[in-house]
C-alpha cells in the first residue's frame, strides 16, 4: 500500500459522529478497497468535552477549523459544521487554498458559493467532493456526475426533504392536521425547532441547484428558483387529493424548456400509481430523465447519521483512489451561465380550493373568471361544512376545482381576479398537478 491519507474532520454532530463510528467499523475494508490507509488525525468542533460515544482523544484536536484545514499533516479536511458563511466557508476556503482536498455535505455553501470553490479546488488540483449534500446516502451526486456523463439529462427532480415527506405522509396516512404532525416530527427529532427551513421550502432549493448545476452545465442560481413550502396545506387538501387519486409531495423540479432552464419547488399532486408518489416518511427519492439512459428512480435514506456518512466515505474513498473530477462535472471556466425559463410558462393542471361564502352567484363567479382567462375546468366540487346552515351570515363552503392543461400564469391570474371580487374567504390554494 502507499501512504495512509490523512484526514481531518471538522464538525463532529450527527454525521461526524458517524463518520468516525463508519470508519472504525470498515477502516480495513476501505483501506483493502483503494489501496490505502484512511486515517483521522484531526478533529474541531465547538465543544471539546461532549461525549460522542467513540474516544477522540486519540486525535489532534484544533479549536480552530480554519487553521486545522491548513496543517501540513493534512491531506483532505471533511467540512461537516453547516452554513453558508462563517467558519465553514474559511475552513473550505483555506483548505482548497493550502491545496488540500474537500469533502463537505455543506449544501447551503455550495448553493452559495459553490462556483468560486469549483473554480478554486481546480486552480490547485484538489478535489471538492459533495455526495452527502444531496439525498443523503443516495449515490444522487455520483449518478448525475459519473454514470450520466454521456447523456444529456432532460429533467431532474424529486422529494429531497425527508421532514416534509414525513408531514405529508402523516397526514395522508392518519388524517391529521399540519400543525399536530409538525410538532410530532419536532420531537422524533425529524425537524428543527424552528422548522422553516425545512418546511418552507429552502433545504429542497438549496440541494435542488446543485442537481440542476450538474445536470445541465450551468453554474449554480440558488437566487432563481421558485420556491413554496408545504405551511399551507390542510387536511382538506390531502382528502381532496385522495379522492381525486393523489399523493401530495414536497417536489424539487429543474427542467430544460425552449427558454431556459425552469427550477421550482413545491408541493404537487402526483398519481398515486407512480413510484415516486409511494416514497413515504422520511426517504426521500431523485428522478432524472436522460436521452439515452431513459428514466430512473433512486430511492433511499436522505438523511441520518449513518448515510450522511456513507455518503461522505465513498467520497474519501474516490479521494484516496485518486480518483478527482472537476466538482460539478464540467470545469468551472465552461460552466454556463444560468438562463431562466420565461416566467408564467409552465404547463399543466392545477388543483384550486377556494373557501367562499355561500351565497348564490358564487360558484358562477368563479367559473366565470377562469373562462376569461381561458382556464378550462376538468370538474369542480362544492361542499358546505357539516352542519352548516346555509342561511347563517357568514357561512362558506368548500370549492375544489381541477383544471385542464394551463399555463401558471392563466391560473394565477384568474386566481387574483376571483379574490378581487371578495367572493372568497382567503386566498385560494393552488397545487399543480403533476403527470410524471
Amino acid at each position: 500500500m502507499t501512504e495512509p491519507l490523512k484526514i481531518a474532520i471538522a464538525g463532529l454532530g450527527t454525521v461526524g459522529g458517524g463518520l468516525l463510528h463508519l470508519l472504525e467499523a470498515h477502516g480495513r475494508r476501505l483501506a483493502e478497497s483503494v489501496g490505502r490507509e484512511i486515517d483521522v488525525v484531526a478533529v474541531s468542533a465547538r465543544d471539546r468535552s461532549r461525549t460522542r460515544g467513540i474516544d477522540i482523544a486519540r486525535y489532534k484536536w484544533f479549536d480552530d477549523a480554519a487553521k486545522m484545514a491548513v496543517d501540513p499533516d493534512v491531506d483532505v479536511v471533511v467540512e461537516l459544521i453547516g452554513g453558508d458563511e462563517g467558519i465553514a466557508r474559511r475552513t473550505v476556503e483555506a483548505a482548497l487554498g493550502a491545496k488540500k482536498h474537500v469533502v463537505t455535505a455543506n449544501k447551503a455553501l455550495l448553493a452559495k458559493h459553490g462556483v468560486e470553490l469549483a473554480r478554486l479546488a481546480e486552480k490547485n488540483g484538489v478535489a471538492l467532493n459533495f455526495e452527502a449534500a444531496v439525498a443523503g446516502g443516495i449515490p444522487a451526486i455520483k449518478t448525475m456526475r459519473e454514470a450520466l456523463a454521456g447523456n444529456q439529462v432532460r429533467r431532474v427532480y424529486g422529494i429531497l426533504n425527508g421532514t416534509c415527506n414525513y408531514i405529508l405522509t402523516k397526514m395522508q396516512e392518519e388524517g391529521r392536521a399540519f400543525s399536530d404532525v409538525l410538532k410530532e416530527a419536532q420531537d422524533k427529532g425529524y425537524a428543527e425547532a424552528d422548522p422553516t427551513f425545512d418546511i418552507g421550502g429552502f433545504d429542497t432549493a438549496h440541494k435542488l441547484t446543485l442537481l440542476t448545476s450538474l445536470a445541465f452545465g450551468t453554474r449554480v442560481a440558488f437566487d432563481q428558483i421558485h420556491i413554496e413550502g408545504i405551511q399551507s396545506i390542510t387536511a382538506a387538501d390531502i382528502e381532496a387529493a385522495d379522492d381525486l387519486g393523489y399523493r401530495i409531495k414536497l417536489l424539487g423540479v429543474a427542467e430544460l424548456t425552449d427558454t431556459g432552464i425552469e427550477q421550482r419547488v413545491h408541493p404537487a399532486m402526483l398519481p398515486k400509481d407512480t413510484a415516486i408518489a409511494e416514497v413515504a416518511g422520511v426517504t426521500n427519492a431523485v428522478a432524472i430523465d436522460a436521452d439515452f439512459a431513459g428514466n430512473l428512480l433512486l430511492v433511499g435514506a436522505g438523511a441520518g447519521a449513518k448515510p450522511t456518512a456513507s455518503a461522505v466515505a465513498s467520497d474519501i474513498a474516490d479521494i484516496a483512489s485518486g480518483f478527482v473530477l472537476p466538482p460539478f462535472g464540467t470545469p468551472s471556466s465552461k460552466l454556463k451561465v444560468y438562463k431562466r425559463a420565461r416566467l408564467g410558462q409552465h404547463a399543466g393542471a392545477y388543483y384550486v380550493r377556494f373557501s367562499a361564502y355561500d351565497r348564490p352567484g358564487v360558484m358562477a363567479a368563479i367559473t366565470r373568471r377562469m373562462a376569461e382567462r381561458d382556464v378550462s375546468l376538468e370538474s369542480i366540487v362544492q361542499r358546505r361544512a357539516k352542519g352548516a346552515d346555509a342561511r347563517a351570515p357568514g357561512t362558506f363552503a368548500t370549492i375544489v376545482v381541477v383544471t385542464h392543461e394551463t399555463t401558471e400564469e392563466a391560473i394565477r391570474r384568474a386566481l387574483d381576479a376571483i379574490e378581487a371580487d371578495g367572493k372568497v374567504s382567503e386566498k385560494p390554494q393552488m397545487i399543480r398537478i403533476e403527470k410524471l
